[in-house]
């Protein structure tokens, strides 16, 4: 059982959209993570316009564990989830983290002190060297290195992956980005980086084992064109000073 601590050293944010055939071994496996920690830990599910029994799992699980935060937010778009998700947690360290675990939860001490210092962000690489993909198709690696290249070229020259989807950030860091946030689906990841790297913010990639799985939510034809969109849209509130950064 995960139990509530006053001031949670880290908060697992899960964004949560249709997970209700995942969702219970994902949160299984994170509690017997959890146990292991010497830390007090606190678990947030974000679920958000779902239409099965996402929201019901969810509040079954935290009727039995004290240390779960179940949120209900009524429109989709995973940028939504996270936002409230983020600002919802009471971490001193926040993680974003899929529900897929694409990346194996035990991997998440690598994010943290004392393991990852003098960073304020911390996010998975795909990219980095020392990373590694395991059962990707080779169409679905060639249309994200296509995002990823626009998204250097035109707003984050720093980063060779955005997309991934587990980021640790402080909590300084949550409170002065994640309200700042205006993209309520997938390209939210560009947008707070691009605010955090403006504002000054440490930011570390971290290479790290991923493995695909084939019931993503990411439509490739419809999705890349609207993330494209975000793109411009990033890039013109940068140039407009609309941030305030």
């Amino acid at each position: 059982m995960l139990m509530v601590a006053e001031t949670p050293f880290l908060s697992i944010v899960f964004p949560a959209y249709n997970e209700e055939l995942r969702l219970p071994d994902t949160l299984t496996s994170t509690l017997a993570f959890t146990s292991s920690l010497t830390y007090p830990c606190e678990i947030v599910i974000a679920e958000n316009g779902s239409n099965d029994r996402t929201l019901a799992i969810a509040h079954d699980f935290a009727a039995e564990n004290p240390g779960i935060k179940v949120l209900h937010i009524e429109q989709a778009g995973k940028g939504r989830a996270v936002q409230a998700g983020m600002l919802a947690a009471a971490g001193q360290y926040r993680f974003i983290c899929d529900v897929d675990l694409s990346m194996p939860i035990t991997e998440i001490p690598r994010f943290l002190p004392p393991q990852t210092t003098e960073a304020d962000i911390v996010i998975a690489s795909r990219e980095a060297p020392g990373s590694i993909r395991y059962d990707e198709p080779y169409y679905r690696h060639f249309i994200g290195r296509i995002f990823n290249n626009l998204v250097r070229l035109m707003i984050l020259p720093q980063l060779q992956d955005t997309q991934c989807g587990f980021k640790c950030f402080t909590a300084q860091a949550v409170e002065k980005l994640f309200p700042l946030v205006t993209i309520p689906g997938w390209t939210f990841d560009v947008e707070v980086m691009a605010i955090a790297f403006r504002s000054g913010y440490r930011v570390k990639e971290l290479a790290i084992p991923w493995y695909y799985h084939p019931h993503s939510k990411v439509r490739v034809l419809r999705d890349s064109w609207r993330m494209a969109r975000d793109l411009v849209d990033i890039r013109s509130k940068l140039h407009r000073g609309t941030y305030g950064v």
